[in-house]
């Protein structure tokens, strides 16, 4: 069953979690809905509510509950996104105005943190200790990610080590826990949770391995953005790192590199993405996403033959080979 199959499939599912956000994000204050209903509206691929639904599935499927984590975490991840977009200054995403360009900054950050708000705001009913201490403090590691990736800037002497780190708390991290948490809402044991949290953080990090790959092979069709768009932003990806590993190209790629953080990104990005390209950068980025997603794979190996399990791992085999 291809990824189109599994969303039609899930449909009932995924509409029920986005009435509960639209429900959960309603205000008088004008502004404040009106930023955070366009960023809804704009859509995505909504695999963190997916996971969480399909892990429910392992325990005692409790709908209200399963759904209620679904909304919040996906609501979290939105937060995350238009905070983003005022740190990279990004006008679009998904070829969709962005808040901060469709407003401004301020109102951008504030929308951020309505929706932060909101998120945990969801879940407040469910009487369950353990799953508001993993959603709590991966909020806070997603923020030292954040942090982590401003520090980071540019910086050419970043190592592969720095890089995973960077992504373990920006990425992966949540989708881990909505594997997680989708099991522990059903009442799933201990080692179920254990183990689709493992799978989730896997595929957690070949997602966004693969990201920042289509960010350079990808065209703006398919990424809804300039290619070269992260180092634009002074963000510097696996690919690149791996490049300038190779003594053939490092001189040019730093050049390059310089030529971005003295012109605040806005320079023609076709020669250091033809650099990337020619190197053994995406190869060497592709082959770490796949051993990620084996790990993955190997997490939930021994769970019970589900349809979810199934579900899960199509899903994790379409993000290691998609194209946007």
């Amino acid at each position: 069953m291809n990824l189109l199959n599994i969303y039609k499939k899930m449909k009932p599912e995924l509409a029920y979690v986005e009435q509960q956000m639209e429900a959960t994000i309603d205000t008088d204050q004008h502004v404040l809905f009106q930023a955070s209903t366009h960023l809804l509206k704009a859509g995505g691929k909504r695999i963190r509510p997916v996971f969480v639904l399909l892990s429910g599935q392992f325990g005692t499927y409790d709908r209200e509950k399963v759904m209620k984590v679904a909304a919040s975490l996906e609501l979290i991840h939105m937060a995350t996104l238009v905070h983003d977009d005022v740190i990279d200054d990004a006008a679009t995403r998904r070829g969709n105005l962005t808040v901060k360009s469709k407003w401004d900054n301020r109102i951008a950050m504030y929308t951020g943190d309505y929706l932060f708000a909101k998120a945990l705001t969801v879940v407040t009913d469910i009487d369950n200790e353990e799953l508001h201490c993993i959603l709590s403090k991966a909020m806070v590691d997603m923020s030292i990610g954040e942090m982590e990736q401003i520090r980071l800037f540019y910086d050419t002497d970043q190592s592969v080590y720095d890089y995973l780190l960077r992504i373990r708390r920006k990425t992966a991290i949540l989708i881990a826990i909505s594997c997680q948490l989708g099991a522990i809402a059903a009442g799933a044991t201990r080692d179920v949770a254990r183990r689709l949290y493992r799978f989730g953080y896997n595929v957690g990090m070949a997602f966004q391995i693969i990201d920042d790959i289509l960010d350079i092979n990808g065209t703006e069709k398919q990424i809804g953005k300039p290619p070269g768009s992260d180092m634009r932003q002074g963000n510097i990806t696996l690919p690149v790192i791996y490049a300038l590993q190779h003594e053939d190209i490092r001189e040019q790629l730093l050049h390059e590199i310089a030529l971005f953080k003295e012109h605040d990104g806005q320079v023609d990005a076709s020669t250091f993405i033809s650099l990337i390209r020619a190197s053994d950068g995406i190869n060497q980025s592709q082959a770490l996403a796949d051993k990620y997603i084996a790990k993955a794979m190997d997490a939930i190996e021994s769970l019970p033959d589900l349809t979810a399990k199934k579900d899960l791992i199509n899903i994790a085999n379409f993000i290691v080979k998609r194209k946007y």
